[in-house]
């Protein structure tokens, strides 16, 4: 079974800008706010856009095919564990909380001054939190960051947060599309406060993000780092500047080119690595990377049956 590219969902809020039409992003809204790049969920799914299976949706198709996700003898995935998007903030997010989903933040491109909200600074109670929304204190009360291009935040579930203006990101998350939003910019749409308050961290969060993560591999042509992640998701950075061969691995891998171009060969065919390519490479498949990109590389690690 050989690798295929997968078509994205784009979604329109109303704080999403453009920038993702320069990704190879489609759609007849005047904003791209987020593109759904790897997801089965029913709020944005994808579809395959290559080869044998094109047309059909993801979902379908590892239902018909669960060792493409976990290879046999490994536990299959039910649901599929992952999501993963491209961020455009041209505005300020809404300040919200996951109850059930950690997220991992690839900061791609970022204007001067950007930064992100995460967490607090001190330690903080329910009825604090209560008193900072409706006075409309709460920002100064969050741990502000400043963010440059590489930089590599892992968001806890629970953990507030919010992207900021000017930001443009690649983000890895556990399949869930549950947002409890807590303040947001006087836009007038439903907030979830009491919702947030049951599942919110309210003690200052102690975890520095990795700005910088170390290399598994280095060589001339291949730079690879791990990012970072969690129990559903591990995510990896290489930097293509030549070769790099994979063997045959006990999952899936989700592959999505950052910058530059390339292409993926395996003994059935081959795959073009195109700035916004977003590639599904089944379990168990070997294959060989060519060319000069920047690839984000997404896994989730199955247990033996």
């Amino acid at each position: 079974m050989k690798p295929f590219l997968l078509q994205a969902v784009c979604k329109d809020y109303v704080w999403g800008g453009n920038r993702l039409r320069d990704y190879g992003k489609q759609s007849q809204a005047d904003r791209i706010a987020e593109s759904w790049e790897l997801s089965t969920h029913p709020d944005g799914e994808s579809v395959i856009a290559s080869g044998q299976y094109k047309g059909m949706p993801l979902s379908a198709f590892l239902k018909e095919h669960p060792e493409a996700a976990a290879a046999p003898g490994y536990q299959p995935f039910d649901p599929f564990p992952v999501i993963v998007k491209l961020i455009d903030a041209h505005e300020d997010l809404s300040v919200q909380v996951h109850p059930d989903k950690t997220e991992l933040w690839y900061i791609i491109d970022a204007e001067p001054g950007a930064s992100i909200l995460y967490g607090f600074e001190k330690e903080i109670t329910p009825e604090e939190v209560q008193t900072a929304i409706r006075e409309g204190t709460l920002l100064s009360r969050m741990k502000r960051i400043p963010v440059s291009p590489g930089d590599v935040f892992l968001i806890p579930s629970g953990t507030l947060h919010s992207i900021g203006k000017g930001i443009l990101l690649a983000e890895v998350q556990q399949n869930s599309n549950i947002t409890y939003r807590v303040y947001d910019h006087d836009r007038g749409r439903e907030l979830h406060i009491a919702q947030a308050l049951q599942h919110m961290q309210f003690s200052p969060t102690v975890n520095t993000p990795a700005r910088k993560a170390s290399a598994l591999y280095n060589s001339p042509s291949t730079f690879v780092r791990v990012l970072g992640g969690c129990r559903a998701f591990s995510v990896m950075e290489t930097q293509l500047n030549g070769h790099k061969g994979a063997s045959p691995g006990s999952c899936y891998e989700h592959i999505l080119v950052l910058d530059g171009r390339g292409s993926m060969s395996t003994d059935d065919g081959t795959v073009m690595l195109e700035k916004g390519n977003s590639i599904f490479v089944p379990a168990g498949t070997e294959y060989m990377l060519w060319g000069e990109c920047t690839l984000l590389g997404t896994v989730t690690v199955p247990f033996r049956n």
